[in-house]
């Protein structure tokens, strides 16, 4: 079909004359595949060439009378009749004569002459078209409106008075339509066709689709044409499967089209399903592909793929033949990287090619003097775990390459094996020592760090599992915490860090802080104030858990405080404007963003092993939360005003300046929670350190972690209006 692919090029350039010049070279042929020819057709037809093209249409006359009697002939006449404009006498006469022997015989056929145009002969575009759906049209027969409203039945038809009375899927009521309307705007549809059987006979459809689900997707298909994932949806959910049920009823469908030889699936969820004109065997799909790939990755990756997910095609003795050669040319390659060598070492022990395989691994992993490089330039996850186990059963230092990788970021299950044989005794007392060091520096291993606690407070046994581990772990959590609250490139991370403090109503904190010390509470109290992604209700309820523990932290004057701090946050305008554009941009960016994240994940079906879509939907629900959350802190904002500065006292918007009893002296400036910036001796005014400075006058003294501290020095914020 290459003349096809040249048509719908000028099509799409809107060129007419390069159409027609081209028009005129493809009649002259001496031979034409009427399948093309129908297409090419078709193509003027549903494009803005139809109209100038009609008065040319007759000029393919001469193409239908080569096809003879095939199949396509009596498609491409009746397309030639819905294009043509010159309404000639010849063609008038072919038409006449050429349902006359098809259909003479037919009930009310002269009836239907006349209702085509084809007795008068001065109007009879889409004669054939139109001659048909007259006879399609009966009580109970479908039809589709070409004018947006969906599929339609007819409840009753009158030739007297050439009308029909219609009901529509997306119009209220029936419909009264005449002959004339019914020509430019229906399309007859089979009982049997996917539109027709949604609309007339949506109850059993609906039972085959989750009794045979691959039936009614090639249904769909063939005869709504290629349809993505998205599209898919449009037409099955709510209309024939339930909302509710759309994404288990997509994962096993998906999961079944991929093995379908009929289906051709996308390599993208923008690309369309396609269903193939005949079967092609996964076999022959695979040789296809694998002769296609324009890299040794690329060919690698799709021999992974299917070997994987169709093992059957290596029972065929030629498919087996065909990797055997192509692994081996690319081994005898110079250019061939470290990592693609070790893949193709896999494959032919995967594949039973060469009996010494094993023995072929276990040298060339010995031979490798960046091991770590190895197993990270490696895509396959599967294979990467291959090569560990190589380095575990092969390398003396082992132990040594796992530790390297451990404190490097790895997918969850390759994390897991490396914990699982660094717990071993040989390896043990190593990785106490890296667990040392990542809890002293957790900001040197975010991504690890967070992992690991979350380890020591599941239920399979790891080290430092006990409670002083916990507590040491949940310290240092906290400390990330306030140090990634610095970094916007670990927005994602710190916000994990508040959902698992919060998550379950806190669990983790109640498990933790119960049966501590208060010396240890208290210090999980001031490192928890630390935190500004602690709000004030999550300082409360940290604080209400710990008076559980320790009632004996319970203020006397709590219940006498001032419910200022929950009435209004005060802040700077910096800091209400740096919130406000927050919360604009969680609502008008990300959270779109997140939606299309959810949805592209979603399209790649099977949802239990998608580990994208549960990525997507725990930043939904983070989203969310935050979003709430500073909705209602803003709700509360106060911004700092002169008015509001004390001038012979600490007060909100103070800058003081403090001497401690070694006659140091630091300058400190009290701020809301969003202005707060301790490395800059920026305090929230909920702090610890703030709380305690307050009220106090120049020249007094305060208790702070059993210092005295003297207040030598009271200003106003300069940048507070």
């Amino acid at each position: 079909m290459g003349y096809l692919q040249e048509f719908r090029t000028q099509v799409q350039n809107q060129d007419y004359a390069a159409f027609l010049q081209l028009w005129d070279e493809y009649c002259a042929g001496d031979s034409v595949a009427g399948d093309e020819l129908v297409a090419v057709l078709q193509l003027v037809k549903d494009s803005s060439f139809k109209e100038p093209f009609g008065q040319y249409a007759e000029t393919a006359l001469s193409l239908w009378k080569q096809l003879g009697d095939s199949l396509e002939s009596d498609d491409v006449l009746r397309l030639i009749l819905d294009l043509q404009t010159r309404n000639s006498s010849e063609l008038a006469e072919l038409t006449y004569n050429w349902l006359k022997e098809r259909h003479s015989t037919e009930k009310y056929f002269n009836e239907k002459i006349r209702l085509v145009g084809l007795r008068n002969r001065d109007q009879f575009q889409g004669a054939i078209t139109n001659y048909n759906l007259l006879s399609h049209m009966d009580k109970g027969k479908f039809v589709f409106h070409t004018g947006g409203w969906g599929t339609g039945e007819i409840v009753d038809i009158s030739l007297v008075r050439e009308e029909l009375v219609l009901e529509f899927e997306y119009v209220i009521g029936r419909k009264d339509m005449s002959f004339i309307n019914a020509f430019k705007n229906l399309e007859a549809l089979d009982s049997s066709s996917f539109l027709a059987r949604r609309f007339g006979d949506a109850d059993r459809l609906e039972a085959q689709a989750k009794k045979d689900p691959l039936f009614v997707i090639h249904l769909l298909l063939k005869d709504l044409g290629p349809k993505t994932a998205a599209e898919i949806k449009d037409e099955l959910c709510e209309l024939v499967i339930l909302e509710d049920e759309w994404t288990k009823w997509w994962q096993s469908t998906r999961s079944k089209l991929k093995k379908d030889t009929l289906v051709e699936t996308p390599k993208t969820v923008k690309d369309p399903f396609r269903l193939r004109d005949s079967e092609v065997s996964h076999g022959k799909r695979f040789l296809e592909q694998l002769d296609g790939c324009k890299s040794l990755d690329a060919s690698i990756q799709t021999i992974y793929n299917f070997t994987r997910d169709f093992p059957e095609i290596l029972k065929d003795a030629e498919i087996l033949s065909t990797l055997s050669e192509k692994i081996h040319d690319a081994l005898r390659d110079s250019s061939l990287q470290t990592a693609q060598h070790f893949q193709l070492l896999l494959f032919i022990d995967i594949l039973g090619i060469d009996p010494n395989s094993e023995k072929a691994i276990a040298s060339f992993i010995r031979g490798i003097e960046d091991i770590p490089l190895l197993i990270n330039s490696i895509s396959i996850a599967a294979f990467k775990k291959r090569a560990l186990i190589a380095v575990h059963n092969h390398v003396d230092k082992w132990v040594d390459h796992f530790l390297d990788l451990f404190l490097e970021p790895q997918q969850g299950p390759l994390q897991e094996y490396l914990l699982k044989q660094l717990t071993r005794p040989e390896a043990e007392d190593r990785l106490m020592q890296a667990l040392h060091a990542i809890l002293n520096h957790p900001a040197q291993h975010p991504e690890l760090f967070v992992w690991y606690f979350q380890k020591i407070m599941g239920a399979t046994p790891v080290p430092m599992k006990d409670k002083e581990g916990q507590c040491l772990w949940l310290e240092g959590l906290l400390v990330l915490l306030h140090q990634l609250e610095q970094q916007q490139s670990y927005r994602d991370l710190h916000k994990k860090i508040h959902t698992i403090i919060s998550g379950k109503r806190y669990e983790v904190i109640r498990e933790v802080i119960q049966g501590t010390s208060i010396d240890y509470v208290q210090e999980f109290l001031l490192l928890s104030s630390k935190c500004s992604t602690l709000s004030d209700h999550d300082m409360k309820i940290l604080h209400s858990l710990a008076e559980v523990v320790h009632p004996e932290l319970k203020t006397k004057d709590a219940a006498s405080e001032s419910s200022e701090e929950d009435e209004f946050i005060w802040t700077t305008q910096e800091g209400f404007n740096k919130i406000q554009a927050r919360i604009e941009h969680i609502g008008t960016v990300e959270t779109v963003e997140n939606a299309k994240e959810i949805e592209t994940a979603r399209a790649h079906g099977d949802l239990r092993e998608n580990s994208e879509y549960k990525f997507a939907l725990e930043k939904r629900g983070r989203l969310q939360s935050e979003l709430k959350t500073l909705t209602e802190q803003l709700n509360k904002a106060r911004i700092i005003t002169r008015a509001d500065i004390a001038e012979d006292e600490v007060s909100v918007g103070s800058r003081v300046v403090v001497r401690d009893e070694l006659g140091t002296e630091s300058s400190y400036t009290l701020l809301g929670p969003w202005d707060a910036d301790p490395e800059n001796n920026i305090l929230s005014i909920h702090s610890k350190l703030a709380k305690a400075m307050l009220g106090i006058k120049r020249g007094e003294t305060f208790t702070f972690q059993d210092s005295s501290h003297t207040v030598v020095d009271i200003q106003a914020y300069a940048e507070v209006a």
